[in-house]
């Protein structure tokens, strides 16, 4: 997950150097040419915006949804027991859980768990 934000900076950092690049100064540019490059600089700075804008709505909604307390039940096929917990989705794992008071529940094989939905809290 770091390495994908660290590529994703590096190459905001280098269109971002790329666009404020100097040009030759020998050659006098018509309108028209500054026109369209203040265009194109506009719609890459607009691009670059909403890139950003959802890359930190997408982070938001996963954060949020992580953070979403849920009913999770574990039955036993060895007894005929069932205990539900209140776990965050984030703290549900493949061989353990852990609760909400923090006790951490680690699951055998045989046991099975029910995620049921959210829980208000």
């Amino acid at each position: 997950m770091l390495t994908k934000i660290l590529i994703t900076l590096l190459i905001i950092v280098a269109a971002m150097l790329y666009i404020r690049k100097p040009r030759e100064q020998g050659v006098r540019a018509n309108t028209k040419e500054l026109a369209k490059n203040i265009k194109l600089r506009i719609a890459g700075y607009i691009l670059i915006g909403l890139s950003l804008t959802a890359t930190a709505a997408y982070w938001y909604w996963d954060w949020n949804d992580s953070r979403q307390v849920v009913s999770v039940t574990i039955v036993s096929p060895a007894s005929d027991d069932s205990v539900v917990y209140q776990v965050r989705k984030k703290d549900i794992t493949s061989n353990e859980i852990t609760t909400i008071d923090g006790i951490r529940i680690r699951l055998s094989n045989q046991e099975r768990i029910i995620v049921a939905n959210t829980v208000n809290e």
